[in-house]
C-alpha cells in the first residue's frame, strides 16, 4: 500500500485512534476527535493500513490551500506505531510539500527539534519529584503557604476559558470567537471520555485565585489554558496550584505537559518544577506564486 494521501471522509477513524494509541510519540491533539472539533479542515498521509499517519490540517485562502497549526493544537506531524527510518520521514514531507504550497506547521517531537517544551515525569513519588523544585521555587511556596487557600476539582469548563481569554485573549488575536466555542466543545467531549480535569485555587472567601484545564490520555496531562488573577499573582497562587496537581497526580505513569514557550518568563515558570525539555519544530516553507509569496512574507 505504501505512502498514501485520504480525504476527510476515507479516514477510517478507528484505525487512525487507534494507531495515536500505540504510537509511541502519541499525542491528544492527534485524535479524530480533538481534529474534528478544532481544525476547519483534515486530511492525512497514511502509511501501509494505518501503521503511520499524519493529520493534515489546512484551510484556504486567495482559494490555495495551505497548512497551519490551529488554535489549542501545540504539535501534530508524524505519529507511528514505530520509530521511522529518516528517508520515510523525508517522504511524508515530500509528499506534504507535493500537495501543499504552504505550511506552517508545528510537528511533534520525534520529527525533529527546535521549539522548547517543558515536561515533568510523574512516575516517581511527590517527595522524590519536589527534591528537583529549584530553591525559588521552594520560596514561592513558602510564601504562599502563608495564605488560607483551597485546592479544588472544578466541572465548569467555561469559568476557565473565559479567565483565561478575558486575561490573555489580548495577546492571541488569531485565536477568535468561534475557536473558543470550539475549544469548549471539545472539552465536553473529552469529559466525557474521562479525559478532561479542571483545577483551581480559591481564598477564605470563594473566589477563584488561579485555574487550570487539562486534558489528559493514558500517557499525559496537557496544560492547555490557565489563568491567575493579579491577586492570586500577589500571593503567588499558581505555584500553589502547580505543586498541588503535581501532589495529586505523583505516583502515575504519566506526563505532566506543560506546554512550553519560548516567552522567557513563561520558560522560567515551568523550568521551576524541575522539567526537561522536549523540544519541537516547525514545519515551514512558502512556494506561493508571486506577489502571494511577497505578500506573506510582509505580512
Amino acid at each position: 500500500m505504501g505512502l498514501q494521501f485520504l480525504s476527510y471522509s476515507q479516514i477510517d477513524k478507528a484505525k487512525w485512534d487507534a494507531c495515536i494509541d500505540a504510537a509511541g510519540n502519541g499525542l491528544v491533539y492527534a485524535y479524530s476527535f480533538y481534529l474534528d472539533n478544532m481544525a476547519k479542515h483534515w486530511d492525512a498521509l497514511i502509511l501501509n493500513d494505518y501503521e503511520a499517519v499524519m493529520p493534515l490540517t489546512w484551510n484556504k485562502k486567495f482559494d490555495i490551500a495551505y497548512l497551519h497549526t490551529p488554535p489549542f493544537i501545540q504539535q501534530l506531524g508524524i505519529f507511528s506505531k514505530t520509530v521511522l527510518p529518516e528517508d520515510l520521514i523525508r517522504s511524508f514531507v515530500a509528499a506534504v510539500q507535493q500537495r501543499f504550497r504552504f505550511a506552517e506547521l508545528f510537528v511533534n517531537f520525534n520529527n525533529g527539534t527546535g521549539q522548547p517544551n517543558y515536561v515533568l515525569s510523574l512516575h516517581q513519588s511527590y517527595d522524590l519529584i519536589r527534591q528537583r523544585y529549584k530553591p525559588t521555587l521552594l520560596k514561592s511556596l513558602k510564601h504562599a503557604a502563608r495564605f488560607s487557600f483551597n485546592y479544588l476539582e472544578e466541572e465548569n469548563i467555561s469559568e476557565a476559558v473565559n479567565m483565561s481569554k478575558n486575561q490573555y485573549g489580548g495577546r492571541l488575536p488569531h485565536i477568535k470567537e468561534q475557536d473558543y466555542r470550539n475549544f469548549e466543545k471539545l472539552c465536553k467531549v473529552a469529559k466525557n471520555k474521562g479525559g478532561l480535569a479542571i483545577r483551581k485555587v480559591i481564598d477564605e472567601n470563594n473566589a477563584t485565585l488561579a485555574i487550570v484545564l487539562l486534558l489528559k490520555d493514558k500517557r499525559r496531562l496537557y496544560n492547555i489554558i490557565s489563568a491567575v488573577t493579579q491577586k492570586g499573582r500577589q500571593c503567588e497562587a499558581n505555584y500553589y496550584l502547580y505543586d498541588k496537581l503535581i501532589m495529586e497526580f505523583a505516583g502515575q505513569q504519566m506526563v505532566l505537559d506543560f506546554e512550553g514557550s519560548s516567552i522567557e518568563g513563561i520558560a522560567s515558570f515551568y523550568q521551576k518544577f524541575g522539567t526537561h525539555i522536549e523540544p519541537y519544530f516547525l514545519l515551514g516553507y512558502n512556494n506561493l506564486p508571486w506577489p502571494i509569496k511577497y505578500l506573506k512574507k510582509r505580512y
